[in-house]
């Protein structure tokens, strides 16, 4: 939490005193990123914004996850951030009823993201009464629970542990698995093994995702800066498939990186480019919503089940939570 409250002070004087010209307030943009090795990453490493908005401060802040997140849209410190699809479901429905909208999938989430344990585990079975840290209500927690009700894992213990916490507690000792995403579960699979992986899940129809999020005010009163946004995006989507080593190198250059290992983690994702996600089984289109609307309303009924929200809404929620028509 004091990550977050900093982050939102850092943000809040952006805000606050923006670069001005003689005569002219610039527009301010405040993204809020993750250290996930996609597309975003990329877009921040080469200055695409700050090159195509001239005219716009683009100030960037890290935050460790999509709870993180939501918390600085309630607070109005960020305009567009990035979530996973189980946050999202939270933001966009009561009691947070948070107004932004879906823009841009950043990735479906494949081998990024997954369920690793000490060495001696072998099994999903063997968890039974074990310790399994998962930030909770989590895109990672989601895929948890679907894969310990899978293998009929009824007694683990499963903890609230933030990405950073669950890396310290594994060096403890402290737990015996997680579920986690990248960097973190790079690192804990250098000692580890990994049971299940979110791709696997995804498979199934268990889908997870990371998402877009854009305040509904700034999406209204700044079209043409989202419309950029989504164009830079889309860029580097395309980047990693006609130039994978430039791709791979600035992702490397922001999370500290190898090019090797950028690499290997980059092709652990799933990335869409803008025409892809224009599909039924992802956005869809203003007039046809896309599927992404009802695995968002699946992750509801997940959250209901761990009593983080009252009640599933309406499919028609998620369904105007896409905002289907800012794609290029």
């Amino acid at each position: 939490m004091k990550r977050v409250i900093a982050a939102l002070l850092v943000l809040a004087t952006a805000c606050s005193s923006p670069a001005e010209s003689p005569g002219e307030k610039k527009t301010v943009l405040r993204i809020g990123y993750q250290l996930i090795p996609n597309g975003d990453l990329i877009v921040k490493d080469q200055k695409w914004l700050e090159q195509a908005l001239p005219g716009t401060e683009v100030t960037w802040a890290k935050f460790d996850s999509g709870g993180d997140v939501n918390t600085a849209m309630i607070a109005g410190a960020i305009d567009i951030g990035l979530a996973g699809s189980s946050p999202v479901t939270r933001g966009l429905s009561a009691p947070l009823n948070i107004p932004y909208r879906v823009p841009w999938i950043f990735d479906v989430i494949g081998d990024n993201e997954a369920l690793v344990a000490k060495k001696e585990i072998t099994s999903v079975a063997g968890l039974a009464g074990k310790t399994i840290g998962t930030p909770f209500a989590s895109t990672a927690h989601y895929s948890l629970l679907a894969v310990l009700a899978e293998a009929g894992v009824t007694d683990a213990k499963v903890i609230d542990l933030q990405p950073p916490d669950i890396q310290a507690a594994w060096t403890r000792g402290d737990i015996d698995a997680a579920y986690v995403w990248t960097p973190v579960l790079a690192e804990l699979e250098k000692d580890g093994a990994v049971l299940a992986t979110s791709r696997e899940l995804a498979a199934k129809g268990k889908l997870t995702a990371d998402l877009a999020v854009v305040r509904n005010e700034f999406a209204t009163q700044h079209p043409e800066i989202l419309a950029e946004w989504l164009k830079q995006q889309d860029r580097a989507v395309k980047l990693t498939r006609s130039d994978t080593p430039a791709a791979a190198a600035a992702i490397g250059r922001q999370l500290n990186l190898d090019p090797a290992e950028a690499t290997r983690q980059l092709g652990q994702l799933v990335l869409l480019d803008a025409t892809e996600q224009r599909s039924p089984e992802y956005l869809g289109t203003t007039e046809a919503p896309g599927k992404l609307a009802e695995n968002l309303r699946s992750a509801a009924e997940f959250l209901v089940g761990q009593k983080q929200l009252d009640a599933v809404p309406e499919l028609t929620v998620f369904q105007k939570g896409l905002l289907t028509d800012a794609l290029p």
